[in-house]
């Protein structure tokens, strides 16, 4: 399977032209939408996400990375096979957590370009494509980092709000057996009382911050970017 994992949400055409792309590359395989609405333009934060998520992606699965503000600029294009999963993405950071967190972790700097790449709008052109292909057994022409990937001096975790879902329900970049956060801590929902905030262990392991039956982001003033309450 090739998961496709960014910030550019899904209004107008770039989710579907990147999966048309993958689509013309690998007619076939399988592709999955795993997040759309990462933290536009904040590769640091979507990192802590990405490895969370990556967790439960069988070894062999393929994930297209883009959270790319600096596209068309100087950074580079990186993949990274973490476990037996495959990544490819910028050299901004977005990677850099899963590989901290994989027992194995293989870097490279990908040289395969297509004919016709456009200066803005490579998840379409260069990583659906190249991460497509390597998915079916394909990869791309590559070779070692030359030096250290951007991100890994980044903390093994991030006391950090790094995701908003659509409850107001608040992700923090902090796995919940290193979160120690000043509400009470739940085991899920059922647990509080009605309008009752407090933090759990989430489905992806990281402490999550919520209001049962309301919105923790309105209840705490809390946005993305913010510090982890205290």
């Amino acid at each position: 399977m090739l998961c496709f994992f960014t910030d550019f949400g899904w209004a107008g055409p770039y989710v579907g032209q990147m999966r048309a792309a993958a689509a013309a590359a690998a007619p076939g395989l399988p592709l999955i939408d795993l997040m759309h609405d990462a933290p536009a333009f904040r590769p640091k934060p979507a990192a802590y996400l990405l490895a969370a998520l990556l967790r439960d992606l069988p070894e062999g699965a393929a994930v297209c990375a883009v959270v790319d503000p600096g596209v068309g600029g100087a950074r580079r294009a990186v993949m990274l096979e973490a476990d037996g999963r495959k990544l490819i993405g910028p050299d901004n950071g977005l990677l850099a957590i899963a590989a901290r967190r994989a027992d194995r972790a293989d870097w490279r700097e990908v040289l395969w370009r297509p004919e016709r790449l456009s200066a803005s709008f490579h998840g379409r052109d260069l990583f659906a494509p190249a991460a497509a292909r390597w998915a079916i057994g394909e990869r791309p022409e590559s070779r070692p980092l030359s030096d250290a990937p951007i991100g890994a001096d980044w903390p093994e975790d991030l006391a950090e709000i790094v995701h908003i879902d659509g409850y107001g329900n608040c992700l923090t970049g902090l796995r919940a057996d290193r979160a120690a956060l000043p509400l009470p801590r739940k085991r899920t929902f059922a647990d509080a009382a009605p309008g009752e905030a407090f933090w759990y262990e989430n489905s992806c392991g990281l402490a999550e911050i919520a209001v049962n039956q309301g919105s923790a982001a309105e209840r705490l003033g809390l946005s993305v970017g913010d510090p982890s309450p205290r």
